[in-house]
């Protein structure tokens, strides 16, 4: 199995969605999955210009010339695709939007794809409920499975992770690790799901969106956390 994944948080590996998106992809090396990552951050990749040409006068072909030529291809023989992003105000990352929207070419109209293609999601927020990436798992969903049903598209599943600054913080601490690392554990284990079956247990993905404390605790914490930011400011 090929497994391309794209990381598009501009803190690349020391952001949270590194913390369910690596273990996620330990395991599906673990059952020997081929796996690239690649992050946005990293990459040259210009907006797409809209006239449309990879449709009507190169069928196929972005006339753009940046890293996307180079991942053009890995996007074609992948199995499984994997868009990692935190949820931004609009939904996902700036450079995430950018990078999908170059994707264009890789779909034509009436055109089948040469293989099945599952995409994963895998995404992080600062904010409590799980409501809060109801727009981009939509829109995710479309984007993966196109306009008509194609029985070659599919969209797998996503690994969500509400309250992650949450995480980050408890996995400083001796009692709050063994809380966060049940949520690796079931990123690593919907990995080797996911490679080895081709899809993922619906209760293993809620072990990674676990409930890490009380609502009234993180809001307190997160409140706490916005007013040290402001006095920071005003230094």
């Amino acid at each position: 199995m090929k497994v391309l994944a794209i990381n598009g948080s501009p803190h690349m590996d020391e952001g949270n969605t590194a913390l369910i998106l690596n273990p996620f992809l330990e395991g599906m090396k673990e059952v020997g999955a081929e796996v690239e990552l690649f992050y946005t951050r990293k990459l040259d990749v210009k907006p797409c210009n809209g006239d449309m040409s990879c449709w009507l006068k190169n069928p196929g072909e972005c006339i753009i010339k940046d890293d996307m030529q180079a991942l053009y291809p890995k996007f074609r023989e992948a199995d499984v695709m994997v868009y990692a992003t935190p949820v931004y105000y609009a939904g996902m990352s700036g450079p995430m939007k950018n990078l999908m929207d170059r994707l264009l070419p890789l779909h034509l109209p009436g055109q089948e794809r040469d293989k099945k293609q599952s995409t994963v999601l895998v995404s992080t927020c600062g904010f409590w409920k799980l409501d809060m990436f109801e727009p981009l798992l939509a829109q995710m969903k479309a984007i993966s499975q196109g306009e008509e049903e194609d029985p070659k598209a599919v969209f797998a599943g996503a690994l969500l992770r509400p309250h992650a600054d949450c995480m980050r913080e408890l996995m400083k601490t001796k009692e709050g690790r063994a809380l966060t690392d049940e949520v690796v554990e079931a990123s690593k284990e919907v990995g080797r799901q996911m490679a080895k079956y081709g899809r993922m247990s619906e209760d293993t993905l809620k072990g990674v969106s676990a409930e890490l404390m009380p609502q009234e605790a993180y809001d307190e914490a997160a409140q706490e956390l916005f007013e040290q930011i402001c006095e920071s400011m005003k230094r």
